[in-house]
């Protein structure tokens, strides 16, 4: 027709592109999809217009929409930009692999494997600090009859450094702590603050020091009240995942009386 793309498929569209993957539209061009001509989507917008549609007449892919988005940049980069952190290679090997889009799957074979080398070698430090706090407060006795009472309140504050960032995530869930407000992970570090509340300080005034006991996640759901019995489970977590106690810090025979351990894996 006059004005068209002489070179333009009949039945397929020479402007912007709209898909639905699983529910999420992104937007793209022809050029984008067809990167890759022996990709499935090389050939779903090579060839005779794609059955799939939505009720919009957007074109409908039955696969991970938040996945995508991934594989979408990858089409228009022709390089993988993952966010610092990404735990769903899995999920995205398998969208890859759909797709078969041969050189992303070559790029996340590469990351895969560069992953298994950093865990397989890692270093791991963990240490609490208690601070004392005493507070005072008043008491009702009876009617009309207050008196002055105290007690100490101690706060810990945990820091754990890992290089294997996984380890962190893992143990963060565990203490059932990751990503409230008593707690801050960044990739490779991971800080706890936590006050048990003493049996003598009121709900109410433990409540005005602003601080959080700190929980074992659930079905577990035990409270963690020393230094030694959170450094026990940073240790049960470390074993678990292949880490050694490092034979010379601390004592081997003091190590749940210390405040810091630290662990390797090779």
């Amino acid at each position: 027709p006059r004005g068209g793309d002489p070179l333009a498929t009949p039945g397929l569209p020479v402007g912007p592109v709209t898909l639905n993957v699983g529910g999420k539209f992104y937007s793209t061009t022809l050029e984008t999809l067809t990167r890759f001509p022996d990709s499935m989507l090389g050939a779903m917008f090579r060839g005779p217009r794609p059955a799939h549609t939505d009720r919009r007449g957007h074109y409908f892919i039955d696969r991970d929409g938040k996945a995508f988005r991934h594989v979408l940049n990858f089409l228009r980069l022709g390089r993988l930009d993952l966010p610092e952190g990404y735990s769903e290679l899995a999920l995205l090997r398998a969208e890859a692999d759909f797709y078969q889009i041969r050189p992303l799957l070559a790029e996340l074979g590469r990351l895969v494997a560069e992953r298994r080398r950093h865990r397989a070698n890692a270093v791991l430090h963990a240490d609490v600090d208690c601070q004392e706090r005493l507070l005072h407060f008043t008491v009702r006795r009876g009617p009309q009859n207050y008196g002055l009472s105290t007690c100490p309140l101690r706060i810990f504050t945990a820091n754990v450094f890992c290089t294997d960032g996984q380890f962190l995530e893992l143990l963060g869930g565990r203490l059932g702590r990751a990503g409230d407000e008593g707690s801050a992970r960044s990739r490779h570090h991971l800080r706890l603050e936590w006050a048990p509340r003493p049996l003598e300080l009121p709900e109410a005034e433990y409540a005005k020091q602003k601080v959080r006991p700190l929980r074992m996640a659930p079905p577990d759901g035990r409270e963690v009240l020393t230094a030694a019995e959170f450094l026990e489970e940073v240790l049960k977590v470390a074993l678990d995942q292949g880490f050694r106690v490092d034979s010379v810090f601390p004592d081997p025979e003091d190590i749940l009386n210390s405040r810091s351990l630290r662990f390797v894996r090779h």
